[in-house]
């Protein structure tokens, strides 16, 4: 038991990676039917649309953005080249080592203009303050304190708002933007005394505010005596306005997708309302016929997916059709040998004689037999529907199936030695099928043959591989030496109770339903099945069989 549990378990436990390797095995044929699917390629084309819109005003965004910075950059740089001159003009002192004169250089700054929303500072060595154009101009600095105790939400926001917005931008940035964007006004002043060149772009302030910054070293006589930078403040307040030029663009996206999704609900979701609604009425109108929308002339899966559901409802209304037509056939059937029962039954009362009561007897007792036998060929014929469904193909082997088939006959004295003769040239022909209810196919078609041929006739059973365009099917052909079929009934003997015995066969040994369950297992394996009368001089019937080959 314990080895038993053992081995089923790793078996178990593979299945749910065989599912997933058969679905990876299926993505490709998947993504590519939804990629090339009309629906998909509109869907597609719509939002790649809009997304093209929101790029472009992103790029035109993107290169305004450096156009200002630039066009920004170079008059804080020529502002700060003036005050330079001047200062070096008026506030440097000494010779040969010249010095900055702090004093001076404040009112020198004091005297000179400079625009609201931009700073002049200047610096001495080792970045000591010299002046500041907002203490020359007397200009003070308000910024409101919470209460005590009072946690500053609006600040914690704009916090949290300022990192996100450096994390992203982050992305789009050079490495030298990067580079300016953490440098610190004391890493400026630093640079530009220790290496005499000009420090240009947008840094951080005080508070975390944006600052677009140029820092010019103080050099008379390649003697480095200090540095002026010039600063504005408006960064923010420029690309804030600058922002508000994408929102056309972003309007222009937002109707395109307020569009398409319009569209979408008309060309998908009322389809797909449509058809659920049909689908709810075929369910409650109890077995009668509904009419469908019709979405044939669409050409997309919507109208792939209608006639997929007319289809499947036209084949659910046929097999209602079949099953009222089978349970007639069945009250009929079964009727007869009842009716018969019924008269024994009641002759028996009224018998006299034992004889007569003995025949009457047996006559009851056959009807019985005979019941029964329908019952079961009845209660086979229903289940043969869910029999096939839960059963999985395998390659089945035709040629040893009908030797091993033709072997119980022999042994089992149904059929004396070289009365069944198999004739093929093939070792093998394997074809996707299940082999129980193909054998069963194959035993009915015997049984049928050596009913109707003669004590002394043969059975002769041959299997080849089909020809032409059905090189890839194999083909079984069942002939007797009886007195074949008529001509009318070829086809009519496939039909359901349908019998013909020869003469001197007992009446209702056969129920009629073999040669109906024999072409419902055909149909279910993707083969046929069609009977023939062999050729002249010969007598007898041919039943054929054609199944398809293991490719």
């Amino acid at each position: 038991m314990a080895s038993d549990t053992a081995t089923r378990r790793p078996e178990s436990a593979q299945k749910p990676f065989r599912r997933l390797k058969a679905r990876l095995a299926q993505l490709p044929s998947t993504l590519r039917q939804a990629l090339f699917s009309r629906l998909a390629a509109g869907i597609l084309i719509a939002n790649l649309l809009a997304l093209g819109l929101l790029a472009l005003g992103t790029l035109a965004l993107t290169e305004n953005r450096t156009g200002l910075i630039d066009a920004k950059l170079d008059s804080l740089t020529q502002q700060a080249d003036i005050i330079r001159n001047v200062i070096t003009e008026t506030a440097v002192e000494g010779s040969p080592e010249p010095v900055l004169n702090a004093r001076i250089a404040a009112e020198v700054l004091a005297r000179l203009y400079v625009p609201e929303g931009t700073r002049a500072l200047i610096h001495g060595p080792e970045g000591r303050l010299a002046a500041d154009s907002y203490l020359s101009a007397g200009r003070v600095s308000v910024e409101l304190l919470p209460p005590p105790g009072h946690r500053d939400v609006e600040g914690l926001f704009t916090g949290l708002w300022r990192s996100a917005r450096d994390f992203v931008g982050g992305f789009f940035l050079s490495s030298e933007e990067l580079e300016a964007r953490d440098r610190t006004l004391a890493d400026e002043i630093a640079f530009a005394q220790s290496t005499g060149e000009a420090v240009a772009g947008v840094r951080r302030g005080r508070y975390g505010e944006r600052v677009v910054s140029v820092t010019l070293a103080i050099a008379p006589v390649q003697t480095i005596v200090g540095s002026v930078t010039y600063e504005s403040y408006d960064y923010d307040a420029l690309i804030a306005a600058d922002r508000l030029a994408i929102l056309p663009y972003l309007g222009f996206a937002a109707l395109i997708i307020v569009a398409f999704g319009g569209l979408l609900a008309l060309r998908i979701a009322g389809p797909v309302k449509r058809l659920s609604d049909a689908a709810r009425s075929v369910q409650l109108a109890g077995g009668r016929r509904v009419p469908l929308p019709d979405f044939s002339r669409r050409g997309d899966e919507i109208g792939d997916l209608e006639q997929a559901f007319r289809a499947m409802t036209d084949a659910l209304y046929d097999r209602l059709d079949a099953i009222e037509n089978f349970a007639a056939d069945v009250a009929h059937e079964i009727k007869n040998p009842l009716t018969s029962i019924r008269s024994a039954a009641e002759v028996l009362v009224r018998a006299k004689d034992d004889n007569a009561r003995q025949r009457l007897v047996g006559v009851i007792q056959k009807d019985v037999q005979r019941l029964d036998r329908l019952i079961t060929d009845i209660s086979n014929a229903s289940r043969l529907d869910a029999e096939l469904a839960r059963d999985s193909v395998s390659p089945v082997d035709l040629v040893r199936l009908i030797r091993d088939i033709v072997r119980v006959y022999t042994d089992g004295e149904r059929a004396a030695p070289g009365q069944i003769i198999i004739e093929t040239t093939l070792s093998q022909a394997f074809s996707p099928a299940r082999e129980e209810p193909l054998g069963r196919v194959f035993t009915n078609l015997i049984d049928n043959a050596l009913t109707f041929s003669p004590p002394d006739g043969t059975v002769r059973i041959s299997v080849r591989r089909g020809q032409g365009a059905n090189r890839d099917s194999y083909v079984v052909a069942i002939e007797d030496d009886g007195p074949g079929i008529p001509p009318e009934a070829l086809e009519t003997i496939f039909n359901r109770f349908y019998t013909q015995r020869p003469a001197g066969a007992a009446f209702g040994t056969h129920s009629g339903l073999g040669l109906a369950i024999a072409r419902q297992i055909m149909s279910a394996h993707g083969g046929s099945i069609h009977a023939e009368n062999r050729e002249p001089p010969a007598s007898g019937a041919r039943f054929v069989v054609r199944l398809p080959g293991v490719s």
